[in-house]
């Protein structure tokens, strides 16, 4: 009998974890939850885990929709965000007497939150769908549908939903963020569409300053958004009628998760789920960069891409409310430390007057007002006698004032809008350069002289010292072997990390020097797990491998859970930087037909000549190097192989790489050397017009170029795809031979692209390239004029060879795959 009742007992639980409904009889209390028929999201009291009050078992919690079915708890939707329940056991989600569902707070006896509505009938029910919607419904007729939490969005944008403006009612459906990670409570950011009536996104600060706009509509995409053109698995439409204008999208795959979120900081993002990894991937964000957000260090805040946390308060001011800083809200700013003379109402004659603190190369704040000056010192002076102006500006344009706070700052700014700011401080925030310390000196020097210089000899000893067995104990180990460096050896050669070359997401590298005077470079890896001897191991097997396309690792460092690699110094910097960062004079067709072709041997080295096949996973521009006669070594192999397991979590978060990615990193199938090929060819394309592939041309126009240089090619007309800079001095069969190449290595069955050998021999002539297919992610803009594809579709079939397949099976297929390359 008791088996009976503990089998009947589990299986009333089972049926009430599964009840996807609340209706009148059936209030959601406590640690309930309904969840959507498919298992895909769940409702119920939610709190923020850096919200929860774990010592006193007290909180905030709030009505919340999340993913039901990944592990992370990842919320999409909250109901009563300004009105926080402090004991979820007494409160209710229930349906009202009217129809209405409403939360209620028996402890306080009132109602916290209601959809608002009016309601035909007073029997409804709510229902949690797959989709990840709430909806009130008619409850003897599911299709009378009376409110959606998903026409209501909070800060995030799930497929099917919608987000634009009812021109009837003026009511704007858009994207608020939380006010910070433990306080879901509206922010100052939105993303809505413009309620002029023009058919154009727009992010706002405090519903007043637009600092980012997508450009309007133009058929096909935003005008501003070029990358809506490399995107690979999802429909977008855009409507735009007498009553409503809106954006909606949906997933060509469902098994993918994805949303789109505005975040704590300003930004709008797109993230899509890994099972592999159990995280989430960052696709696309916008503003690009975070000190585009206007507003957000708050007042007498500077932004500085440069350091993490990317807000500081400016000098003389400290955080206003510092638990609001430590949860990533800066929005509150900064306060002054020490009153300004004037506004202490003293005068006594020793308060000394307001004075002045230099910043230079800043962002000047908005909002200045032009003041009567004709020089720097007459401008000062005018700031001076106004206790509202905290800060002024002199140049060419004149003298400038600014009454009232400082907002959006950013330090180390070579943009428009920046210069020199001079802020005005008390004067005890500031040191006197008039007060003499001539007496406080001597009698220092008269007391410490001796131990100083008897301090110096011993130091000077002890360093000669440590410098010679320092010396002797590398020197010993440069006969060609792989170095096995103590950090302090790398500390010395670089001078304690003090020349940086460049940095991402694996890691900052800095030049150093060896005491035979030979160039290093020194990469400091950031975030690896894994163990030392397991380290060392898989840097022995990278050692080994040479090649004259290849950067070649001298050694490496392993101490306590420091990772060091040290590589050879390349002097022309990254390809990247020669490309678009380098002077006026460019490189030439010829080198860059080198640089295209020796990267194409290092790749099929890496690819078919190594004892077991190393995928690179990031070909990009920043990881081609250049030696001094401009031949091309790819660096940063093998760091896949180094990082293992961490590495798909890595690529998350590198700026700029989103654009090389090949179409299965998304998808989930396992990855190829067919996905470096797919980078090559997007490299490529960048070597031959010598701007980056999404950008804007002239007059503010965006544009894709792989989509023009693939309709180029069908018609013929090559030349114009150059780098203007080259003013059409290349050989039309080397470009033509370049771009066919391009094309194909950026199909989208993998299967369809050539190896990194066959690239090879047809760069050298050895191989014939047939004309390329239009990519289907590309061909999107000529066919669907209403609908942007964002991922081009796999059969089944497809999918399931990518499945099965490995790197050499890959090789194999694709040298092996049809005629579109013959021999020469």
């Amino acid at each position: 009998m008791a088996p009976l009742f503990f089998l009947l007992l589990f299986s009333q639980i089972f049926l009430c974890t599964a009840v996807d409904t609340i209706n009148s009889t059936a209030p959601l209390s406590g640690t309930q939850k309904i969840v959507s028929k498919g298992g895909r999201f769940a409702l119920g009291f939610y709190t923020p885990p850096q919200g929860n009050n774990t010592a006193s078992g007290t909180g905030n919690y709030y009505i919340a929709i999340w993913y039901n079915n990944i592990p992370l708890q990842t919320t999409v939707w909250t109901a009563n965000s300004d009105l926080p329940v402090s004991d979820p056991t007494t409160a209710s989600l229930a349906i009202g007497s009217d129809g209405n569902l409403v939360l209620l707070d028996q402890s306080k006896n009132r109602q916290l939150w209601s959809t608002n509505i009016s309601v035909a009938s007073s029997s409804t029910v709510a229902v949690i769908q797959d989709g990840g919607s709430l909806d009130l419904m008619d409850a003897t007729n599911s299709s009378i549908v009376y409110w959606r939490s998903i026409d209501h969005p909070t800060n995030t944008w799930l497929p099917g939903g919608k987000l634009g403006l009812n021109k009837t009612t003026g009511v704007s459906q858009r994207l608020v963020p939380w006010r910070n990670n433990a306080n879901p409570s509206p922010g100052l950011f939105s993303l809505e569409l413009d309620p002029n009536g023009t058919t154009q996104y727009f992010i706002q600060w405090n519903d007043s300053i637009t600092y980012w706009t997508s450009g309007p509509w133009n058929g096909n995409i935003f005008s501003l958004v070029p990358e809506m053109t490399a995107g690979y698995n999802y429909n977008f439409r855009f409507i735009n009628n007498v009553s409503e204008s809106y954006f909606i999208y949906s997933m060509k795959d469902d098994s993918i998760i994805s949303r789109f979120t505005i975040d704590v900081n300003g930004q709008i993002k797109q993230w899509t789920w890994v099972p592999a990894s159990e995280n989430w991937i960052l696709f696309w964000s916008q503003p690009r960069t975070q000190c585009e957000v206007y507003g957000l260090c708050g007042a007498y805040g500077s932004c500085n891409l440069n350091v993490l946390p990317f807000c500081n308060c400016i000098k003389g001011f400290s955080q206003k409310f510092q638990s609001d800083w430590d949860l990533q809200d800066f929005t509150g700013g900064c306060k002054r430390n020490v009153p300004l003379q004037c506004q202490t109402n003293s005068s006594s004659a020793q308060t000394q007057p307001d004075k002045f603190y230099s910043m230079v190369s800043v962002r000047l704040p908005d909002n200045a007002q032009s003041a009567v000056a004709a020089s720097s010192q007459a401008c000062q002076v005018a700031c001076l006698n106004n206790c509202a102006c905290n800060a002024y500006t002199y140049n060419s344009s004149g003298c400038f004032v600014w009454h009232g706070d400082l907002i959006n700052l950013q330090d180390q700014y070579n943009g428009n809008g920046g210069g020199t700011l001079f802020l005005r401080l008390a004067a005890s925030e500031l040191p006197d350069s008039k007060k003499s310390k001539k007496v406080i000196i001597g009698a220092v020097v008269g007391g410490v002289a001796a131990a100083l210089i008897i301090l110096a000899i011993v130091l000077f000893i002890v360093f000669q010292k440590c410098r010679r067995d320092r010396t002797l104990r590398i020197s010993k180990t440069t006969g060609g072997a792989l170095i096995a460096f103590r950090y302090s050896d790398l500390q010395h050669v670089t001078s304690n990390f003090s020349e940086k070359l460049g940095g991402g997401a694996f890691g900052t590298v800095f030049k150093g020097k060896l005491p035979d005077s030979t160039a290093i470079a020194v990469k400091r890896l950031d975030g690896l797990s894994q163990g030392e001897k397991q380290f060392r191991a898989e840097v022995s097997t990278i050692g080994t491998i040479q090649h004259v396309n290849l950067v070649r690792l001298l050694g490496f460092c392993s101490e306590g859970s420091r990772r060091l690699l040290v590589y050879e110094y390349m002097p022309k910097g990254s390809l990247e930087l020669q490309l678009f960062h380098g002077e006026t004079t460019a490189l030439n067709w010829a080198i860059r037909y080198q640089i295209a072709l020796g990267t194409a041997r290092g790749l099929n080295y890496l690819h078919e000549k190594c004892r077991d096949c190393i995928i690179h996973c990031d070909v990009k521009p920043d990881n081609i190097l250049l030696d001094e006669s401009f031949v091309p070594k790819v660096s940063d192999f093998g760091l896949a192989k180094l990082l293992g397991r961490d590495f798909s979590r890595v690529l998350t978060t590198m700026r700029g790489t989103r654009g090389y990615l090949a179409p299965e990193w998304i998808s989930g199938v396992p990855i190829t050397p067919k996905a470096d090929v797919f980078s090559y060819g997007m490299m490529l394309f960048e070597l031959i017009s010598g701007r980056r592939n999404a950008d804007l041309g002239e007059e503010g126009k965006s544009s894709f170029f792989p989509t023009l240089a693939v309709n180029k090619l069908q018609e013929g007309d090559v030349q114009t795809l150059l780098d203007p800079r080259l003013n059409g001095d290349a050989s039309a069969d080397e470009l033509t031979k370049a771009c066919k190449v391009a094309c194909w290595c950026i199909q989208d069955d993998e299967n369809a692209r050539p190896t990194m050998g066959q690239v090879v021999q047809i760069l050298e002539g050895f191989l014939d390239v047939n004309m390329p297919p239009v990519p289907r992610s590309l061909k999107v803009l000529n066919e669907s004029p209403d609908v942007i594809n964002f991922f081009s579709d796999v059969s089944s079939s497809q999918t399931s060879q990518m499945h099965n397949s490995t790197a050499s099976s890959q090789t194999k297929s694709s040298t092996s795959g049809g005629s579109q390359f013959q021999s020469s």
